[in-house]
């Protein structure tokens, strides 16, 4: 562990009745690091949050904030804020009072308190709104207050639980670049909670992905994406063909994988043993399908690789893409996303038979 890291969460465990919630938790985060713990409902991600705020008690482990050991200290005492999902604004006090609210709390001076809620609303961009109340807002103007809020007692760190969990899909989208940007201006490291990957990949500079109490990878989101290190990661984050087979070749400068129906040359060695089980992951975007055959792809040595033929069962038009659907004769459904870059697309419709390939560096092989 480095000395040197701002958050340090070490060997942390939390048991409830009998139930590992968190199992020996261990990561090192920076200072000005926008960190998501990422995972489906019940996988341990907001008992962790919930730990570092202090509302929670480790079964063991420490928590180190700036090399001070959080056990014992209460919620309140924590150089911290926490932005809950539901906001917790309340509701008979103006913008401007609920920023002020914790301010008010500490005792400061009412000129720095002026000053500090001016300059909070003036970084959230609601300066027009500071009389108004909650009720007077749109979802993501109440979403902005509570993070004006949360930022005003200049926390050292920002939870956020699940933070624009309650707002429809076009307004979540709009402001995860928002939120990112505002967190990103004020330097403030952030923990944040999410069970959306795409919340997660636009606002997080590292993502811990977690299942049953334990991280499974942590990484940028990048890497996360393009290398995932587990079947579960790979299926977890964005769409995704998985395909079983076995290693039929492996030299350091490709393998090949045979899986049945199709065979898999890709471009770079693995730690394997030949005749192993692993199963290729290969994103839907890194397909290209076409009416005719393809070409041979450069670095493949000849066409009965990284290539198949079916028939187009299902199709979706989503405007910037479509998707595909293709069966090939042993049943195998291929997912495809096209990118529509020209207005007629690839030209393919439900019934028609097409060709899909895909370059040797477009797959993961993964053996867990």
């Amino acid at each position: 562990m480095s000395a040197e890291a701002f958050l340090q969460i070490r060997n942390v465990v939390k048991d409830f009745d009998g139930h590992r919630a968190v199992d020996n938790v261990s990561i090192d985060i920076a200072k000005g690091e926008v960190f998501a713990l990422l995972g489906s409902s019940g996988c341990g991600k907001t008992t962790l949050l919930r730990m570092l705020a202090g509302f929670e008690t480790p079964t063991s482990g420490t928590i180190l904030l700036e090399g001070q050991d959080l056990a014992g200290l209460p919620p309140y005492a924590r150089p911290m804020n926490m932005m809950f999902q539901s906001y917790a604004l309340f509701p008979h006090l103006t913008v401007a009072d609920n920023i002020a609210f914790g301010l008010k709390r500490d005792g400061l001076p009412a000129a720095e308190i002026a000053a500090r809620v001016e300059a909070m609303l003036k970084l959230v961009q609601l300066g027009a709104y500071a009389k108004r109340k909650p009720h007077q807002l749109s979802g993501g103007q109440q979403q902005r207050v509570a993070l004006a809020r949360s930022l005003a007692k200049k926390p050292h760190l920002l939870l956020l639980d699940e933070p624009l969990g309650a707002l429809d899909k076009k307004l979540r989208e709009e402001t995860q670049i928002e939120l990112a940007n505002i967190i990103e201006d004020v330097g403030v490291t952030c923990v944040m909670v999410t069970h959306d990957q795409e919340e997660a990949m636009t606002m997080a500079s590292r993502i811990a992905v977690m299942s049953q109490g334990r991280f499974l990878q942590v990484g940028a989101p990048a890497e996360i994406y393009e290398t995932p290190t587990s079947r579960f990661v790979a299926d977890f984050i964005g769409n995704v063909n998985l395909m079983d087979g076995k290693l039929v070749e492996d030299e350091a400068d490709h393998v090949v994988v045979d899986c049945g129906d199709l065979r898999h040359w890709v471009g770079h060695g693995i730690t394997g043993t030949l005749g192993m089980a692993v199963t290729v992951a290969l994103r839907p975007e890194k397909i290209r399908v076409s009416a005719e055959p393809p070409e041979p792809e450069a670095g493949v040595p000849d066409a009965t690789f990284n290539r198949a033929q079916g028939t187009v069962k299902d199709m979706a038009y989503f405007g910037s893409f479509t998707v595909y659907h293709l069966q090939l004769a042993s049943g195998r459904i291929l997912k495809i996303s096209q990118s529509n870059t020209e207005r007629q697309g690839a030209g393919l419709t439900w019934g028609d038979s097409a060709w899909a390939s895909w370059s040797p560096l477009s797959q993961v092989v993964l053996t867990q």
